[in-house]
C-alpha cells in the first residue's frame, strides 16, 4: 500500500527527492528507500549510528518530520551540493574589487543550491565621489543589476534558477530608487526586495517627522519619514514589493546579539542571518499528529510531539556536520553557532481538524500554545545535546540569557541552559514549505491558511499525454473520507475569505515563540483601500512581527483561477466571480497545448551582422492574429556559417515551441538578452551587446514592439491576446516558467506553481 496520501505527493517525490542517476537509473525504489537514505546519512555522525538511524527513520516515516527539500534530495547521495537552504553572504565592501569578489562568492553558493541574501546598504550612493578616478559612483542598484544577470546565468544545483534577497536600510540615500525598482517589470527579476526599517524610522513616521538619508557620516538628503513610508507602501500596494523587515526588533531579540549584527535575510525572509550566516530548515507536520480529527476530543499528543521535536533537533544538528558548504567562511560560521530552523507545516489543517477557524482569537491562542510547546521541546533537546556533545563554540551563558528571546523563555528552560549550555544558538523558524507540503499529501503550507481546498492539476504521463487530476487539501480529504459528501462546516475557510487582520493575528501568535522569523504572506483583496493596506503593516509592527509581506492581486501581480468552486463553497454563501473562484459551470481552460498553425502567416525577416563574423544571421519571425491582435508564433534562425548550425536549429525549435503555446512569452526576450559570452560581446549601434544570443533577443524584442505585443524596450506584455480565446472568466495568475501552466500563486512570500511545484525561491 502506498505511503502517499495523494498522486501529487508521489509525483513531487519522483521529480524532486527520489535518488536517480543522470542516465535515469533509479536508486530509491520507494519513498521508504528515500527515508532510509536520509536517516542513514545523518546517523553516521552519531556514536551509535544503528540506533539513531532507526529513530531518524521513524521520525521521517509517514511524513511526520519533513526536512527541507535540499536535505531530502541531497543527504546520502555523495553529490557536491549543500544541505543548507539559506545563506546571507559576506558584507559587500565599498570598492570595485570587493564587490566583484562578492559576486563570485554568490555564484559559487548558488551553484551548489543555496538561496542567498545581501545587504546592499554598504555600497555608496549614486553620484557619490569615487576618489582616485575622478568619477561618480553608480550606486548599489547598478551593481544589483550585475547580480541579477549572474543569477539568470547560474543554474542552481543543476536544476533550477537561484533565488536572492536584497535589502537596503531605510536611511540609505538610494532607498527611494530601491523602493521603486520593481516598477520596471524587466528589472531585478531574480531578486526579492525588502527595506530594513528601524524603530527610529517608525517613530518618525508616526510623528510625521524629518528623516535623514546618509552614508559614511554624510547626510545627502532630508525628507519626511511619512513620505518615504508612503512610497514604500505604494510600491508594495502596486507591485507586491518591497517587503518590510523590522531590523531593530530582529537584532534585539537575537540570541546572538552579543556576537553578531544582522542586516539581511534569506530569500523568503524566515532566516535573518549575519555575514556568511547559513541555516538549514525542517518542519513538524502538525496535520499528521492530530488524533481523533473532527471530533470534540481532537488533539495533538503532546508527548509524541515532544519526542518528535527532540529527534528532529538531533537530525538537524547532524546536518551541520555532514553538509557541504560552498565557501569555507560559511562552514566556519555554521559550526561556530550551529544555527538550525525547525518549524511547522500543516498548521491550518490541524486547526480544521480541531474545529477551529483560521484567524480567530481561538485559533491564534491554539497556534501560540503549539509553537510554545515546540520551542520548549527544541530548547530542552538542544540542552541535552550540549550535555552529550558540547555547547556551540561561541556560547556565552550570561550574554545568551540576556537576549530578548531568552528573557521571555520559561524559567526551567533558562535554568537548564545556564547549567549545561545549549548545542544550537537558534532553533526555530517557519519556512515556506510549498513543495514539501505537496510531498506530504498537500497539507496546508507553513502557518498559512489553506489556499484552495481543491484544484485541478494536469499531469504529464510517460507517453507524453496529459491527464487531469483533482487535488484536494489534506484536511478536506480526511473530512470526505470520514463524512462523505456532507457539507463542509463553516469553520472551513481559505485564504480568499480571510481579512488581513486574521493573517497578522496568526503571524504574531506564532512569532512569539519563534527565535528566527516567519515566512508568511498576508493576502489582501484587490479593492483594499490604500489606508487600510498601510494599517496592515502598522498592525504587524505593533503586534511584534519581525517583518511583513503582503500580496494584493492586480493587473501587475496577477491573480489565480485554479481553485474549484465546488470544494471551496462555504455553506450559506453564494458563489461569486471575484477573480479567485469561478462561477457555477464556468470552465477554466489553460493554454498548455500548442496553437494550430494556419496555412499562411505574416512575418518579417531581420539581418543581424555580428562583428568579427564572416556571415550574417537572418532571423524570421512569423505572427498569428488572434482576436484582432498579432502575437509571435514561430521563429526561423539561419546562417551560412556551419559553426552556427546546431545551436540555431535548436534555438529555432525551442523558441517556436514556446511561442505556439500562447500566454506571455516576453520572458524569451528577457532570457536571451541576459546571456553573456565569456569571450566578450560587441558594440552594435552604440550599445554593448553581451552575446549573439542577446542580439537575437534584441531582434525579437524590436519585432514584438512593432506588432504591439510589447509596450516598449525592457517592458513586459501589454495584454494577453489569448485571454478571450480560452474564455477565462476573469484575471489569472502568471504562467509558470517551468511548466507553462497559469497556476502560479504567492505562498509565504514566494511565487509557487501548484501544477508542478516550481518555486521562484528555490
Amino acid at each position: 500500500m502506498s505511503r502517499f496520501a495523494a498522486p501529487i505527493a508521489e509525483s513531487i517525490w519522483d521529480m524532486k527527492y527520489r535518488l536517480k542517476d543522470g542516465d535515469g537509473t533509479v536508486h530509491d525504489r520507494t519513498v521508504e528507500d528515500t527515508w532510509r537514505r536520509v536517516a542513514r546519512a545523518l546517523a553516521q555522525n552519531e556514536a551509535d549510528p544503528g540506533t539513531w538511524e532507526e529513530k531518524f527513520f521513524t521520525a521521517l516515516e509517514d511524513f511526520r518530520f519533513l526536512p527541507a527539500g535540499r536535505i531530502t534530495a541531497g543527504a546520502g547521495t555523495a553529490r557536491q551540493v549543500t544541505l543548507f537552504n539559506c545563506f546571507v553572504m559576506g558584507t559587500i565592501p565599498d570598492n570595485l574589487d570587493g564587490i566583484f569578489n562578492a559576486l563570485r562568492e554568490a555564484a559559487l553558493t548558488m551553484q551548489q543550491g543555496g538561496g542567498i541574501g545581501y545587504d546592499f546598504s554598504t555600497i555608496r550612493p549614486r553620484g557619490a565621489e569615487v576618489k582616485g578616478v575622478s568619477a561618480d559612483a553608480s550606486g548599489p542598484l547598478s551593481f544589483m543589476d550585475v547580480w541579477d544577470a549572474m543569477c539568470r546565468t547560474i543554474m542552481s544545483a543543476g536544476s533550477r534558477r537561484g533565488a536572492m534577497m536584497a535589502t537596503m536600510r531605510c536611511d540609505h540615500p538610494d532607498v527611494e530608487d530601491f523602493v521603486a525598482a520593481k516598477a520596471d517589470a524587466s528589472r531585478l527579476r531574480m531578486f526579492n526586495l525588502s527595506v530594513l526599517v528601524t524603530d527610529a524610522f517608525m517613530e518618525a513616521v508616526k510623528a510625521d517627522g524629518p528623516w535623514e538619508l546618509s552614508f559614511g557620516g554624510k547626510v545627502y538628503h532630508t525628507i519626511q519619514a511619512r513620505d518615504l513610508w508612503n512610497r514604500i507602501m505604494q510600491a508594495t500596494y502596486d507591485f507586491a514589493e518591497p517587503g518590510v523587515i523590522f531590523i531593530d526588533r530582529i537584532n534585539e531579540a537575537n540570541n546572538l546579539a552579543y556576537c553578531e549584527t544582522i542586516s539581511a535575510t534569506n530569500p523568503c525572509g524566515e532566516q535573518p542571518l549575519p555575514p556568511y550566516g547559513a541555516c538549514l530548515l525542517g518542519s513538524i507536520n502538525l496535520a499528521r499528529l492530530v488524533r481523533e480529527p473532527f471530533e470534540a476530543t481532537a488533539h495533538v499528543d503532546e508527548a509524541e510531539l515532544d519526542e518528535l521535536v527532540g529527534t528532529a533537533i538531533r537530525m538537524m544538528d547532524d546536518v551541520v556536520d555532514v553538509s557541504n558548504f560552498p565557501l569555507e567562511q560559511q562552514r566556519q560560521e555554521a559550526q561556530a553557532k550551529r544555527r538550525i530552523g525547525l518549524g511547522v507545516t500543516g498548521l491550518a489543517d490541524a486547526l480544521l481538524m480541531k474545529g477551529m477557524r483560521y484567524g480567530t482569537e481561538e485559533a491564534a491562542e491554539q497556534t501560540e500554545r503549539w509553537m510554545h510547546r515546540i520551542a520548549r521541546a527544541a530548547y530542552l533537546a538542544s540542552v541535552e545535546l550540549a550535555k552529550e556533545k558540547g555547547a556551540f563554540p561561541l556560547f556565552d551563558a550570561d550574554a545568551f540569557l540576556a537576549s530578548g528571546t531568552m528573557q521571555a523563555m520559561d524559567e526551567d528552560v533558562r535554568a537548564a541552559v545556564a547549567e549545561h549550555g545549549i548545542r544550537n544558538a537558534l532553533l526555530t523558524s517557519v519556512a515556506p514549505t510549498g513543495t514539501i507540503s505537496l510531498y506530504a499529501g498537500n497539507v496546508s503550507s507553513g502557518i498559512e491558511p489553506v489556499f484552495a481546498y481543491s484544484y485541478t492539476r494536469k499531469v504529464l504521463q510517460k507517453d507524453g499525454s496529459r491527464t487531469e487530476e483533482e487535488v484536494e487539501d489534506y484536511a478536506v480529504q480526511m473530512w470526505r473520507d470520514k463524512f462523505g459528501d456532507a457539507e463542509l462546516p463553516d469553520y472551513f475557510v481559505n485564504a480568499q475569505m480571510l481579512e488581513p487582520e486574521d493573517h497578522v493575528r496568526m503571524q504574531a501568535a506564532a512569532q512569539k515563540w519563534v527565535d528566527s522569523s516567519i515566512s508568511k504572506t498576508i493576502n489582501v483583496p484587490e479593492d483594499i483601500s490604500f489606508e487600510a493596506f498601510k494599517n496592515v503593516y502598522m498592525q504587524a509592527y505593533e503586534t511584534g512581527c519581525k517583518g511583513c509581506t503582503t500580496y494584493r492581486p492586480n493587473d501587475v501581480t496577477g491573480s489565480v483561477l485554479s481553485v474549484s468552486e465546488k470544494a471551496d463553497k462555504v455553506p450559506g454563501e453564494t458563489p461569486v466571480n471575484d477573480g479567485g473562484l469561478p462561477e457555477e459551470g464556468g470552465d477554466v481552460v489553460y493554454m498548455s497545448e500548442p496553437l494550430d498553425r494556419p496555412a499562411e502567416l505574416d512575418g518579417a525577416t531581420y539581418k543581424l551582422k555580428w562583428p568579427d563574423s564572416n556571415h550574417a544571421i537572418y532571423v524570421t519571425v512569423n505572427d498569428i492574429v488572434l482576436n484582432g491582435h498579432r502575437r509571435p508564433f514561430e521563429v526561423f534562425i539561419n546562417s551560412k556559417n556551419m559553426e552556427h548550425f546546431a545551436w540555431t536549429v535548436a534555438l529555432t525549435r525551442m523558441i517556436s515551441a514556446v511561442f505556439r503555446r500562447g500566454g506571455d512569452v516576453s520572458f524569451v526576450v528577457e532570457e536571451l538578452k541576459a546571456v553573456f559570452d565569456p569571450r566578450g560581446g560587441a558594440w552594435m549601434n552604440g550599445k554593448y551587446i553581451p552575446s549573439i544570443l542577446a542580439a537575437i533577443g534584441g531582434v525579437l524584442e524590436r519585432h514584438m514592439i512593432q506588432i504591439g505585443f510589447l509596450e516598449g524596450e525592457g517592458l513586459g506584455l501589454k495584454s494577453d491576446p489569448t485571454a478571450e480565446v480560452v474564455n477565462l472568466p476573469g484575471k489569472r495568475g502568471p504562467a509558470c516558467p517551468a511548466c507553462g501552466q497559469f497556476d502560479m500563486r504567492m505562498v509565504e512570500g514566494c511565487m509557487t506553481c501548484v501544477n508542478c511545484g516550481h518555486s521562484k525561491c528555490g
